[in-house]
């Protein structure tokens, strides 16, 4: 395995979830008002009420987005090859790009100015940047060596 990533791409793809990760982790620890800004706003009076479901939730969203970052960094060949490469990182861009789509339609309620929160336009960018770096970097891994 070499030191040196081979796909920027991914090595992108991996950062960024990483870094969403770590966003979901400092929202558990932030609590209610942090569930509120982020869009999660129903989780906030059960994190309130001293309920563990919020942060169970968000928990399990770590892990998520941790694992897709592993994957992501496999590909960039960072960490050893990890199993059904190429498919998980299609389907992870695929998640994040069409979460990203979104994007269009936050542009629009925001040019009418009917869109509340504008800062959710930004986590469509986001998610349809990810979505982009994932499927870029995917169309790049080589399957002969699985």
């Amino acid at each position: 395995m070499k030191n040196t990533p081979q796909n920027p791409w991914l090595l992108a793809a991996g950062t960024g979830s990483a870094l969403v990760a770590l966003l979901h982790a400092a929202i558990i620890a932030v609590g209610p008002a942090a569930y509120r800004y982020f869009g999660a706003g129903n989780l906030a009076p059960l994190a309130e009420q001293g309920s563990w479901t919020p942060a169970l939730v968000t928990a399990g969203l770590v892990c998520i987005f941790g694992l897709w970052a592993l994957y992501a960094f496999s590909g960039a060949g960072w960490v050893r090859r990890l199993p059904w490469l190429k498919p998980v990182l299609f389907v992870v861009g695929a998640i994040y790009a069409l979460r990203g789509l979104v994007l269009f339609a936050d542009l629009y309620f925001v040019v009418r100015g009917v869109h509340p929160e504008p800062r959710m336009t930004f986590f469509s960018l986001v998610s349809l940047l990810l979505g982009s770096a994932y499927l870029a970097g995917a169309a790049g891994v080589d399957r002969s060596k699985v």
